[in-house]
């Protein structure tokens, strides 16, 4: 299997709430648009920090990381960021890796926007079960 590029589109959270509620003119709501590598065997996101700087995302700790080698290491991590892969969003925290690094997309933004990898075609698509909108497995809950 080959490498899985997708365009990604961030935009921070904080802004865009800010311009829903007219506080912020539209144009003003940072956002960017990058190449990622869609990575399956990843927990979630991860941009670089070039990336989370220009579009104002705030720091909000480390977290430990195990990479594919096996090493372990405290990196930051960012939160509010709007991640938008084939027109679905979602909204959500991410690790942050060195500046010109390549951006990663893991199981949980994959799941969370219904997207399923075709490592055939080397491309990810929406579920073609959902194609409107995400639908995701609940699990009924009883109360009483």
């Amino acid at each position: 299997m080959g490498k899985i590029m997708t365009a990604i589109r961030l935009t921070n959270a904080g802004d865009r709430e800010l311009s829903l509620r007219g506080q912020l003119p539209l144009g003003d709501v940072r956002c960017e648009t990058i190449e990622a590598l869609v990575d399956t065997g990843a927990t979630t996101l991860a941009i670089p920090d070039d990336v989370a700087r220009r579009l104002g995302l705030r720091f909000a700790g480390t977290r430990n990381v195990r990479y594919a080698n096996g090493q372990r290491e405290a990196i930051p991590w960012v939160e509010g960021v709007r991640v938008e892969i084939l027109g679905r969003e979602m909204t959500c925290d991410a690790f942050v890796v060195p500046a010109g690094a390549t951006a990663l997309i893991g199981q949980i933004p994959l799941e969370a926007l219904d997207l399923i990898v075709d490592p055939k075609n080397r491309e990810v698509r929406v579920n073609p079960e959902s194609p409107e909108s995400p639908l995701l497995d609940l699990l009924p809950l009883s109360f009483g």
